[in-house]
């Protein structure tokens, strides 16, 4: 996938995005990593644990699926890290291509293997699951001065998370209503749709991209719905195609694959254009992707990052995001990111 189209394209691609009112208010672009999660508790959105909590859950793996697994991984026990997640991501791509060779019922693969890319993505979307669903709320402060803030400038919010802190804080603060909310997403009660993302009647909504993906999303007939709060558990059993959750390299794959995905990337790229700062929020910097994305827009766009103290010294975290992006970049470093109200 292309994470990084031409303007140009992106303008024959989504016309009625770029007309003369497009830049019209002082928007920001808001994009929020993990360290959001883990400001709040990091033993809870550890990826490590919730690949260990789903791996040991009961009646849910067989013996001889957890055996594919650990065949992949070359040991015993759960994955550990998006490293180990990439080779099972491999291995599900060849089980796919063999599953087409053949006919009728001759295959390649034993019925484990046809059926180890649906366990993996169930596997995965409990992960994922487990992640999202952390009971506690955003600190009031924190929560109060965003809110006010998004729904003064309807500025964009872009996640590369699975949590639910910000999407139940807009829900519950009226930001999300709808079409007719601060921040729309393309979810309506149908499914997902592009045209819902598409700006009418006078609306001037901001946009809330969930760029890796939520667990919220399931496929639904031909359609991409989007479940209610309390309906996404780790007893269902989805195997979610909206989910990036592997290694750096392979997320351009799984984000091209979806077509929610795939359209929140097309529309990241509005948002930067649109955007007179870009604040990235809790962000490793890791994600190459995203990455290659900015760096074209900050010839023009003033760019913050926030982030954990713990990451490193004001120097080297400056010199690192500099080599990153291409340039110098303000770093704020705080010890609770969460204490951050400059927006």
């Amino acid at each position: 996938m292309d994470m990084a189209p031409s303007l140009e394209r992106l303008k024959l691609r989504y016309p009625k995005l770029f007309g003369p009112k497009a830049s019209a208010m002082d928007r920001k672009l808001l994009i929020f990593g993990n360290g959001l999660g883990m400001a709040l508790d990091h033993t809870h959105f550890s990826l490590d644990r919730a690949l260990a909590e789903i791996w040991n859950r009961p009646n849910f793996l067989t013996d001889v699926q957890r055996q594919l697994v650990e065949r992949c991984l070359g040991r015993q026990g759960a994955p550990i890290g998006e490293h180990e997640l990439d080779t099972l991501h491999q291995a599900i791509t060849y089980c796919k291509a063999l599953s087409h060779i053949g006919e009728g019922n001759v295959h390649w693969l034993t019925q484990d293997g046809l059926s180890f890319p649906e366990v993996t993505a169930t596997y995965l979307h409990k992960v994922a699951t487990e992640l999202h669903n952390y009971e506690n709320e955003l600190p009031k402060g924190f929560e109060d001065g965003l809110v006010d803030f998004i729904k003064t400038t309807r500025s964009h919010v872009a996640t590369l998370n699975y949590d639910k802190l910000l999407y139940n804080s807009f829900i519950d603060n009226d930001v999300f209503n709808g079409y007719r909310g601060y921040l729309v997403d393309g979810m309506l009660d149908q499914g997902f749709s592009s045209d819902a993302l598409e700006r009418k009647y006078g609306n001037k909504f901001g946009y809330y991209l969930h760029l890796h993906g939520s667990p919220l999303f399931v496929n639904y007939n031909e359609d991409v719905v989007k479940l209610y709060r309390h309906q996404l558990t780790v007893d269902r059993d989805v195997p979610s195609e909206h989910i990036v959750l592997t290694h750096i390299k392979r997320k351009p794959s799984v984000i091209a694959a979806s077509n929610v995905l795939s359209t929140y990337w097309d529309y990241l790229q509005f948002a930067l254009f649109e955007s007179k700062e870009i604040i990235l929020f809790g962000y490793s910097g890791l994600d190459t992707h995203l990455n290659v994305l900015l760096r074209p827009y900050l010839t023009s766009k003033s760019l913050r990052v926030v982030e954990w103290s713990g990451a490193g010294e004001q120097g080297t975290r400056e010199r690192f995001w500099q080599n990153t992006l291409g340039q110098a970049v303000s770093v704020t470093r705080l010890d609770n990111i969460t204490e951050f109200a400059d927006w």
